[in-house]
């Protein structure tokens, strides 16, 4: 390729640069400004306040983690002494808690408001302990007695204290035992104890425990109604006669019985694409049959303490987001979290899909149609009157220059018939000059 035809082509590719470039750096604008407004992306870590590890919350807490695992979220699991060091520890700013189990009725209305809901997630029954063969006392007859009420700082030991001390019943007048529910089966079972109390789910590994050992029986608590009446947040079940074990008929009876609901508890912050994950996980492991609730009972958005969260909410009445539904989490976010960039890419680039198409066509043109400007003022001075031979020398150069640079020209296939036309016209010239070259002087 010689230099003159190189230099034609580099100028073409300038010209299509400068075009489509301008284009791309405004498409390239309208994208920076609308990074500005994207969602950050989920953390791939979070934490989870939970319980001990033989009890119901740590258990299910487990189930959340190996189900998250499948989409990519660590859950850390933060061992606690119960829904009082959960709450405790979800109000403080500075430690790294994003969620919690919390029992129902721990939480102050000051304390839920500082916190977000994500619904309850099962029943945590009243479980009233004693030796085998003791005869039922009422909760108000208590006095003097020896009563395991649960480790400190947990959901047990909160909620047991209120019920005993609505009967009257306090460290004055009874021995108030706290200490780890395992610890107190045993001392019950070895009559140190004359009851114990566990708060908590029946597929509690500790609950369970104590339930299996012949030493230790379940009781009727009694009065179901009325505590329900001055607690709203407890609920009246009945547990069935053989429930918890066919073979040896526990319980031996029909028990009526009171129970909170636990709570999923979200700080203010925690990132909204993780809700419905969240909430999608809770639902595969409570959302089945369960001695104590009927299918699709739970999660749900009834019977919790905190304000429910907007997410949480969308979650409840739609189910998960739509793109969850039918695509990997992590794509499913990303393709959420880049939909506000699409307003102003459709505003740039639907102007534009109108503007360069023209523009385009126009700079193609251009290069053929800017030779005419010269051809005509030949044509003219041809035309216009009598030249001498040297004028017309000059002309005959002027049109094989045109002609060079003509040749030079590189235009897309679809503009070739522009060319030759281009080239035919210079032809048309060249003859026309050639006739009047020949021609005996004057009959110009």
């Amino acid at each position: 390729m010689n230099p003159q035809r190189r230099s034609f082509k580099l100028r073409g590719r300038l010209e299509m640069l400068a075009l489509f470039g301008g284009g791309a750096l405004l498409v390239i604008a309208g994208i920076a400004v609308a990074l500005q407004f994207v969602k950050p992306a989920p953390p791939r870590q979070i934490s989870m306040a939970t319980g001990h590890p033989e009890g119901a919350y740590y258990q299910y807490a487990k189930r959340y983690q190996a189900i998250l695992a499948r989409n990519g979220i660590e859950l850390e699991l933060i061992e606690t002494q119960g829904s009082v060091d959960n709450l405790a520890l979800m109000l403080q700013p500075e430690r790294d808690v994003d969620l919690a189990l919390i029992q129902g009725g721990v939480a102050s209305k000051a304390q839920s408001a500082e916190l977000s809901g994500l619904g309850s997630l099962f029943y945590e029954p009243v479980w009233l302990l004693t030796r085998t063969g003791s005869r039922p006392i009422p909760l108000n007859q208590l006095q003097g007695a020896r009563i395991g009420i649960g480790p400190e700082d947990s959901g047990t030991r909160f909620l047991v204290q209120r019920i005993l001390a609505a009967n009257g019943i306090d460290t004055g007048n009874a021995d108030l035992v706290v200490e780890g529910t395992e610890t107190s089966g045993q001392r019950l079972a070895n009559g140190d104890l004359d009851l114990m109390f566990v708060v908590g789910s029946p597929d509690s590994p500790l609950l369970l425990k104590l339930v299996a050992d012949q030493q230790i029986e379940l009781q009727n608590l009694g009065r179901a109604d009325a505590y329900a009446r001055r607690y709203d947040w407890l609920t009246i079940l009945k547990l069935p006669e053989g429930t918890l074990d066919l073979k040896r008929n526990v319980p031996a009876e029909d028990l009526q019985m009171i129970a909170a609901t636990a709570n999923l508890v979200a700080r203010e912050n925690f990132h909204p694409a993780l809700v419905a994950l969240v909430l999608s996980a809770a639902a595969e492991v409570h959302s089945g049959q369960h001695l104590l609730s009927g299918a699709d009972s739970f999660p749900t958005s009834a019977n919790s303490d905190f304000p429910l969260n907007s997410d949480a909410a969308r979650f409840y009445k739609s189910g998960p987001p739509l793109l969850q539904r039918w695509l990997p989490f992590w794509v499913a976010n990303w393709i959420d979290r880049i939909k506000i960039m699409l307003v102003p890419l459709l505003a740039l680039l639907l102007p534009l899909s109108k503007m360069l198409p023209p523009a385009y066509r126009w700079r193609i043109r251009r290069r053929i149609l800017h030779w005419y400007k010269d051809l005509k003022s030949i044509d003219l001075e041809l035309d216009a009157a009598q030249l001498d031979a040297r004028r017309l020398h000059k002309l005959h150069a002027a049109l094989n220059m045109i002609e060079r640079d003509v040749a030079q020209v590189d235009v897309p296939l679809g503009y070739s018939d522009q060319l030759y036309q281009l080239r035919l016209h210079i032809a048309f010239l060249q003859n026309k000059l050639e006739r009047l070259t020949q021609a005996p002087e004057g009959t110009a």
